[in-house]
């Protein structure tokens, strides 16, 4: 029997069993707590208990049982709240992949929560930093002080309350931060800003219901580290992109450090009809590349966990952050799989955008729609009715696989953002490509049954300009990163006019309105699914910081002082006008096809002057006026929509002739957002120089 103090006046006595190798990770089961890790190279498993009160290593204990490849233990009279790691032993054999290295504590890869912080020290490294021998020298000295601890929990009963249920053409995303949508919101309480419980506070939650979101996309929660460059520049990992545990979320959200909190924001947004999606990392993790720490999978096994090259000593990179997760191995499919279902049946969330999605499908020949994580994610019955969303690139060969991902994914769709942003910018001869973005990028995605939603379209996102910043800047502003503004993309698309920053200049300001205005409403008037970036809607700025990865700071957060009023207002109108007009959220992709039941075509382009354009015409660079009209594809439904964009000159749009009774209503005019439901009574509307209109009409 071994001891272990849970408290300074009771002592616990653990019965130690053989265990079960399923489930993997940390289950309490009543009568104790079953422990099962993954490891096929090691040699021995020690699981360490630490104290709750001062962090120091209390009892070790053997894992005799092995099964297959699991190693496991049960140990009877334990408790939830127990703080456990992982130390194993093997090879340190880098030459042949093998960085075992039992001086170091390791996060268990299921850890349902993790306590305490990474504090970035030497003793993480399994090798003797400063050595001639670098990575191939062996460090002894003991880690347990700088990781987090892994956490015994209790099973969940939170049953998640009703899911919405959205239709993929009623869709619209908002892509949010957890700590910077409320750090700086007033209307939210203090004790509760970049906090789980403050995301799905009541003044939160009424504001995106009141702007129309139906999905709160949240940028990573699952436990993730402070990069040890940014560490040193005292700057922290603000987005989140360097996951630690797939099934912890990342304490530093909570208020009371309970994972209930998770699930409380999920279940109040539930509550108000709103999907919770996660971007989840499951394409690297934390530890980097051979000079990077070991923290949990590389001291477990990590010529199994990750993908190494040719020579096993260094990993293979396709992710650029170091290191690429071996989904082609079973166990590392698994517990991709694991953490999915995990999020969906436990936490409650209702889909998942991947990044850099490309990795996760890659075999040994590269990209495969049929490799083991599209055939796992086919056939899993929780899986199969949550929706998924793949950032389809990686950084390796053949890696930008946009439209190749097969229903039901949909897919961030990057040339959306450009080909808009240098068609209002008055770029030439983008209207071909206009035309393109405005159906959904149909030659992309329309195949193999996907619908036109399976393009997530955006202007913008948490990686680049923020709305307002692309109307002000034409060179990125990065220098708060401290890397010599030497990071970020340089191909903004942007446009400052002729001022860079902010303006007092009332001309300047107002044809950047008009632009966000522009840019707001092509978005929200095209076939796909959209997606806002937070505070987009308001106006948010980052001073021209095009990559705030590390600015968790008043740069990466909401400033909800700067609040544009009109644009909220106007942002509110175009979300609710998609909602209304059903020709501007389709399930099928629009050709021009003649309808069955009145032989009207679906699409029907229109020059200004109420021509039909020429192949001259779609060829013609200077060309920067257009008009499209929509009817429904589905039913009966004899709405039409016009949409006038002009990117050029002053121009008279003739309107398509009304053979019944009735009148053109004019619902959008982004050259002035007061203009609302103005009845048309001439055959034409004025579309003032870089602007558009919408309106629609009632047939019959």
């Amino acid at each position: 029997m071994h001891k272990i103090s849970y408290s300074e006046d009771a002592n616990y006595q653990f019965g130690v069993g053989a265990g079960k190798s399923f489930p993997l990770g940390a289950t309490f089961d009543g009568e104790g707590v079953n422990f099962a890790i993954f490891s096929a190279n090691a040699k021995s498993v020690d699981l360490c208990l630490f104290s709750e009160k001062n962090g120091k290593e209390i009892a070790v204990y053997k894992l005799t049982e092995k099964s297959g490849d699991i190693w496991h233990i049960h140990l009877r009279g334990m408790l939830p709240g127990t703080l456990y790691g992982y130390r194993v032993h093997g090879d340190y054999e880098p030459e042949k992949g093998h960085r075992f290295n039992a001086h170091k504590l390791l996060i268990d890869p299921y850890a349902r929560k993790l306590a305490g912080h990474l504090k970035w020290s030497d003793a993480l490294m399994g090798y003797h930093v400063g050595s001639n021998r670098k990575d191939l020298s062996f460090d002894q000295r003991d880690s347990a002080f700088s990781v987090p601890k892994s956490v015994v929990v209790s099973p969940s009963i939170f049953d998640g309350g009703n899911k919405p249920k959205i239709d993929d053409t009623d869709r619209i995303i908002y892509e949010a931060h957890v700590k910077g949508m409320t750090m700086q919101n007033e209307e939210v309480p203090q004790a509760l800003r970049g906090t789980y419980l403050g995301m799905s506070s009541s003044a939160n939650i009424e504001g995106l219901v009141k702007l129309g979101i139906t999905s709160v996309e949240l940028l990573p929660v699952q436990s993730f580290i402070t990069d040890s460059h940014l560490a040193k520049l005292n700057l922290n990992n603000y987005w989140g992109y360097q996951t630690i545990g797939f099934f912890a979320p990342e304490p530093k959200y909570m208020l009371n450090d309970e994972i209930a909190e998770f699930q409380m924001m999920v279940s109040q947004f539930h509550a108000a009809g709103i999907e919770v999606i996660l971007d989840v990392v499951y394409n690297h993790t934390g530890e980097g590349n051979e000079f990077g720490p070991t923290l949990s999978f590389r001291g477990i096994d990590n010529a199994s966990y990750y993908r190494l090259a040719e020579n096993p000593r260094f990993y293979q990179n396709d992710t650029g952050t170091g290191n690429m997760l071996d989904l082609t191995h079973p166990q590392v499919l698994r517990m991709v799989m694991d953490s999915l279902r995990y999020w969906v049946e436990v936490m409650h969330v209702d889909g998942f955008r991947f990044d850099l999605a490309t990795v996760l499908a890659r075999e040994e020949n590269g990209f495969d729609l049929q490799g083991g994580f599209l055939d796992a994610i086919n056939q899993d019955p929780v899986l199969k009715n949550v929706k998924l969303i793949a950032e389809p690139w990686d950084l390796g060969m053949g890696g930008y696989q946009m439209g190749n991902w097969p229903e039901p994914f949909l897919e961030w769709n990057d040339r959306y953002r450009d080909d808009i942003r240098r068609f209002w910018r008055g770029d030439q001869g983008m209207m071909p490509s206009l035309a393109k973005r405005l159906l959904g990028s149909s030659e992309s995605f329309d195949h193999n049954g996907r619908k036109s939603s399976s393009s997530v379209n955006f202007i913008s996102a948490h990686d680049g300009y923020t709305l307002a910043d692309t109307t002000r800047y034409i060179a990125k502003h990065n220098y708060a990163n401290k890397e010599n503004n030497n990071d970020g993309h340089n191909h903004n698309c942007s446009d400052n006019f002729g001022v860079e920053g902010e303006s007092s200049d009332p001309r300047i300001n107002e044809l950047r309105s008009k632009r966000a205005r522009n840019l707001l409403a092509t978005l929200l008037f095209s076939q796909g699914t959209p997606m806002i970036l937070a505070g987009d809607e308001f106006g948010n700025s980052q001073s021209g910081n095009n990559n705030a990865y590390a600015q968790d700071n008043e740069i990466g957060w909401l400033n909800w002082n700067g609040f544009d009023k009109t644009l909220l207002e106007f942002t509110k109108r175009l979300i609710s006008l998609r909602k209304t007009l059903k020709p501007l959220r389709q399930d099928k992709f629009l050709h021009g096809k003649l309808r069955e039941f009145d032989q009207m075509p679906d699409i029907t382009w229109h020059m200004a002057d109420g021509g039909l354009p020429s192949s001259l015409d779609w060829n013609n660079p200077d060309w920067k006026s257009i008009a499209l009209e929509i009817r429904d594809t589905k039913g009966k439904n004899n709405e039409v929509v016009f949409i006038a964009l002009n990117a050029g000159s002053d121009e008279n749009f003739k309107l398509p002739e009304v053979v019944d009774e009735g009148h053109w209503v004019k619902h959008i005019c982004t050259s002035d957002p007061n203009i609302i439901d103005e009845i048309m009574i001439d055959n034409s509307v004025h579309v003032v120089g870089q602007s558009m209109v919408l309106l629609s009409f009632k047939e019959g």
